[in-house]
């Protein structure tokens, strides 16, 4: 199954397939949903945003994307790679990716393993590069933290890197056999630069929390640690800086002011989880 085959109607009380034809998609209950022309697809309900600009802004998608343009990531991108070769894919295995961002991870992921990608963001400008960047793979708008637009049991991989949590959705659209690769941040990621804008640079633990979410639908069958040290320029920590705090963004951004560069850890925990054995819930909304 390719990945365009993974999609479901995303209209409440339908999640028929949809299926592609003439630069649209369809159900078989008649709902469509064209194609933009950067190529994504959005699949977002009226009620699955609060905002008409949902999502990351074009600025927060950029400043990720130049970062990892720069090589800054690379460890959690060799880490990601290993825990999925071990996992033994077939060519052409759907993988989604919740929080997709502008597609490079999950894309050269793809390109690595052979698999087919599927990304989903809140974000329209986050699709529009992604779409525009490597349209060998399907990009679509959608609210994560909601039902997810797939079908039952039609992906081999779902990934969630430092993104979005939907524990039961995320049960429900693993195929037998499939796997949830999880990255977060760890309790020292980018404390050299927390300490310079909070005033310390606490360490915060998250995986614990993390694991008692996801309890109830699945087991932890791996876990890893991509940690990293580059020299950040001062560009490069207000990518930092854009790409991960928010509200009090610019003044935070003072906080940097005639830093020339800073010594920046960039450390991530990866864990990889195997459903529960009881059946995943299944049926529209």
């Amino acid at each position: 199954m390719g990945a365009e085959a993974a999609l479901a109607c995303s209209v409440r009380g339908c999640g028929a397939p949809l299926a592609r034809a003439e630069g649209r998609y369809a159900c078989p209950r008649g709902h469509a949903f064209d194609l933009a022309r950067s190529g994504y697809l959005s699949l977002l309900q009226p009620q699955d945003r609060r905002s008409t600009a949902a999502g990351d802004a074009r600025a927060e998608v950029a400043a990720r994307a130049r970062l990892h343009a720069a090589g800054l990531g690379r460890s959690l991108d060799a880490e990601l790679a290993r825990l999925v070769a071990g996992l033994g894919l077939g060519p052409g295995a759907v993988v989604v990716d919740l929080g997709a961002g502008s597609g490079e991870r999950l894309a050269g992921l793809c390109a690595t393993q052979g698999l087919a990608g599927l990304g989903l963001d809140l974000s329209v400008a986050a699709m529009e590069l992604a779409a525009r960047a490597f349209p060998q793979h399907t990009w679509v708008v959608a609210n994560a933290d909601r039902r997810l637009p797939l079908r039952d049991a039609s992906v081999a991989l779902v990934l969630t890197l430092h993104g979005r949590r939907n524990p039961r959705e995320c049960r429900r659209v693993l195929a037998p056999g499939g796997h949830l690769l999880a990255a977060l941040p760890a309790a020292d990621d980018l404390i050299e630069l927390r300490a310079r804008v909070q005033g310390q640079g606490l360490e915060r633990e998250r995986t614990a929390g993390f694991l008692a979410e996801h309890g109830e639908d699945f087991t932890l069958a791996a876990r890893a640690t991509a940690r990293e040290q580059p020299r950040c320029s001062r560009s490069q920590l207000d990518d930092l800086l854009a790409g991960t705090y928010r509200g009090a963004r610019r003044s935070m951004a003072t906080a940097v002011q005639g830093l020339a560069e800073l010594s920046v850890t960039l450390a991530s925990e990866l864990l990889l989880l195997a459903p529960r054995a009881h059946p995943a819930p299944g049926g529209a909304r």
